[in-house]
């Protein structure tokens, strides 16, 4: 009898189309790259000294600026892969004309531009792969989805988007705060989490960041989600020093800044990819006595 079991690798490169094929590569038609909901439940249930803990990361989850038929802004988060889900799709972003006009290159805060019928599409959650995943209002998703799959999306106003507060956020602000809610998987998943990053080195702030503030919700964009930390808590909560003074080392890979998105589309990535794998022929799960 086959006995398999899902085992997880990382894969990192200073390109990301890289480092997204390999991990696309390893996952198989049965595997998956990890999305935001799925490092935030693997997070909530490893031990603190596990490395998902204590680097950085790169999610299969997107945010999509796109206005309904009806004239209205809102965010379509694609969890699972969407309309960036290929390396393709982020060759055709770095490659394209950096005149404003183009519509495939990058917005003025390096989100990635989408084409209106991209745009369409995603709202009835159509993908550019052939896909079709359920997209759920945010009102329902906040009530709970029961059996999630591992790709869907949630539609969210995006002026309730952006009234959500971006910067270092009280806990219990945070448990509530529609955006949190729908990058980590729901309600349930988003306490869980909040109170185990909370409490591993019983912090007060913890980061969380969107550009909705200060971008053009006319202009169709997608922006991925990244989930820091390779500290966390104690010496880089923000009432730890002061924030206008800080370095990129402390600000960057070097600190805990929570969770975010609005313009991480290029460099440096590191993701998880999961893949089916058989326990009885592979050497590494042998006993050898030791």
């Amino acid at each position: 009898m086959r006995d398999i079991e899902m085992e997880a690798e990382i894969f990192f490169a200073s390109h990301r189309p890289v480092a997204l094929q390999r991990a696309l590569s390893y996952a198989g038609e049965d595997g998956f790259v990890a999305s935001m909901p799925q490092l935030i439940h693997a997070r909530t249930n490893a031990a603190y000294d596990n490395i998902l803990w204590n680097t950085w990361f790169n999610s299969n989850s997107e945010e999509n600026v796109v206005t309904t038929p009806q004239g209205n802004h809102v965010i379509v988060a694609i969890h699972g892969g969407g309309i960036y889900a290929s390396p393709e799709r982020f060759k055709k972003l770095y490659y394209a004309s950096t005149d404003h006009r183009s519509e495939h290159g990058y917005t003025g805060q390096f989100a990635g531009k989408i084409s209106e019928q991209e745009a369409r599409d995603v709202l009835e959650g159509r993908l550019p792969d052939g896909t079709e995943v359920p997209v759920y209002p945010f009102e329902e998703f906040k009530q709970g989805i029961a059996d999630l799959p591992i790709r869907y999306g949630v539609i969210l106003d995006y002026e309730l988007a952006r009234q959500s507060l971006s910067g270092y956020i009280e806990f219990d602000v945070l448990k509530d705060d529609p955006n949190m809610i729908v990058r980590t998987g729901g309600v349930a998943a988003n306490a869980a989490y909040l109170d185990k990053f909370r409490d591993r080195h019983n912090t007060q702030l913890m980061g969380h960041w969107h550009a909705y503030n200060r971008i053009n919700p006319d202009q169709p964009q997608t922006s991925t989600l990244f989930l820091a930390g390779n500290q966390g808590g104690h010496g880089t909560d923000v009432d730890d020093f002061d924030p206008a003074s800080r370095t990129q080392r402390e600000d960057g890979y070097h600190s805990e800044t929570g969770l975010g998105g609005g313009s991480d589309m290029g460099g440096l990535a590191r993701y998880v990819a999961v893949a089916r794998r058989d326990v009885s022929t592979d050497v590494r799960y042998l006993d050898f006595g030791v």
